[in-house]
């Protein structure tokens, strides 16, 4: 009975996660209270390191178990206190409320952003245009919407196309999108050439993300962060980061058109004309059997559209999402609490995560964790500070979570300030240093981007 027992909760602790994972875990919190009687310091570089683990294992188990399991032993070991948290928390109720409510306002948007979508990928024949297009469109999104969602909406888009042509090719409706056994040998090599033209669309809007992100205060959550802490505004925050964002994303649609007329790293596929027809046809349908309602409907999301972008600098960036909440679900006809309730279930998992990031965060402050760090880099030249700072940023947020790393950095540049260790100046050169360095090197792997972690493991 009793071992019966032990293997029921040994299957239920993290669920599906390996053994070897659980067991990693399970060593972390017997060894943490241990190393912590001995030497705090060394204690809370070893936590920082075991949250890192877990983020970096994100494919094996959502970090908000294994990395909460951290930061509630943290608390309870007295590494950081409860109303330390609570404090971290409150400085930053604005990420909070961006993650909450502009994410699920979004949610209300995604039919027009479908929409937008779908009309690019059958309006332009070449590819290379049609890829730009898709990069530029996405970059664009994200520098005023989550990043998160725009490649959902583009995965969206992907999978129904597929899910059109498919159908046909196979002559059998709600067939697995996965089983091409019965499609005759001539249609499975157009839908293997379909499949990899729409991989390298979303990979350009995937890549997209990331250049539009990065280039204003609400492109990602750690860009409110770092826009709080130096207190700038929407437009200074795009101005100052413009030096670095404008080039980067020049240089990355360069890079967009020449993957494609080179056909390198699988890319440069075309789209098939047997499905490019098939897709006509389809479109020419849905547009005589769209309804005035469903009309009406984009025209009102595209109104708020505007207005999203407008509002932005009005007030804080939470409460617009708020009222594109109430907005779209008032001109969308979504009156229903379970339906509205839906939209929030993308955005409140993440949200929950960032909590425990604030816990961590304040674990690093008690302990003075990046003391040591922070003192080498800025013993360097000024000049040499911004590309330290860049370099020690870009390296953790391509295994880490970049929201997680920009917090942690922009405290201790913010610090170093009030210390008066740098001026004014230069911790505003740090902060764009800051920025641009969780933002781009990020994209190295699916862990730093919470848009490429969604793509990597969506089915």
């Amino acid at each position: 009975m009793e071992i019966s027992f032990g293997r029921a909760l040994w299957r239920n602790f993290l669920g599906q996660s390996p053994d070897w994972y659980k067991l990693i875990l399970l060593v972390f919190l017997v060894v943490n209270p241990i190393i912590f009687s001995v030497n705090p310091f060394i204690a809370g570089w070893l936590l920082v390191a075991e949250f890192i683990f877990t983020l970096a294992m994100a494919l094996k188990c959502y970090p908000l178990l294994p990395g909460g399991l951290l930061a509630f032993e943290a608390v309870v070991i007295g590494m950081t206190s409860a109303e330390h948290v609570k404090a971290e928390l409150a400085s930053n109720l604005e990420v909070l409320l961006l993650l909450m409510f502009m994410v699920a306002g979004i949610y209300f948007m995604k039919q027009l952003l479908l929409f937008i979508f779908t009309r690019l990928l059958l309006s332009i024949p070449s590819k290379t245009v049609l890829s730009l297009a898709f990069c530029l469109a996405a970059a664009f999104l994200s520098a005023f919407l989550d990043a998160l969602t725009v490649v959902a909406v583009v995965i969206s888009v992907a999978v129904g196309f597929y899910g059109i042509y498919h159908r046909v090719a196979s002559s059998r409706p709600g067939e697995d999108l996965q089983d091409d056994s019965h499609v005759e040998a001539h249609n499975r090599e157009v839908l293997e050439q379909f499949r990899a033209f729409l991989r390298s669309l979303m990979m350009h809007a995937g890549v997209g993300t990331a250049l539009g992100g990065v280039m204003t205060m609400v492109g990602e959550p750690q860009n409110l962060i770092i826009a709080k802490a130096a207190e700038w505004h929407f437009g200074e925050f795009f101005l100052r980061m413009a030096p670095v964002s404008v080039p980067v994303l020049i240089c990355g649609l360069a890079t967009c058109i020449l993957v494609e007329k080179f056909r390198v790293f699988g890319y440069g596929a075309q789209l098939p004309e047997p499905v490019r027809s098939e897709l006509h046809k389809f479109d020419e349908q849905s547009r005589k059997q769209r309804t005035r309602q469903e009309t009406l409907r984009l025209i009102a999301q595209g109104i708020i559209g505007v207005w999203l972008i407008v509002a932005l600098h009005l007030a804080e960036v939470g409460l617009i999402g708020l009222s594109v909440i109430i907005l779209a679900t008032t001109f969308s006809g979504v009156t229903d609490e379970h339906a509205i309730g839906k939209a929030f279930t993308e955005a409140l998992p993440f949200t929950a995560l960032l909590a425990v990031f604030f816990a961590v965060v304040a674990v690093i402050i008690d302990q003075h964790l990046f003391a040591p760090i922070i003192t080498f880099v800025l013993q360097a030249a000024p000049d040499a500070q911004l590309t330290l700072f860049y370099l020690f940023n870009g390296l953790l947020s391509s295994i880490s979570d970049n929201v997680f790393v920009g917090t942690v950095y922009i405290n201790e540049a913010k610090s170093a300030m009030e210390e008066g260790i740098i001026n004014a100046g230069q911790f505003e050169l740090l902060a764009v240093a800051i920025n641009t360095g969780t933002n781009l090197p990020s994209v190295a792997t699916p862990n730093g981007q919470a848009a490429f972690l969604f793509l990597l493991t969506s089915a």
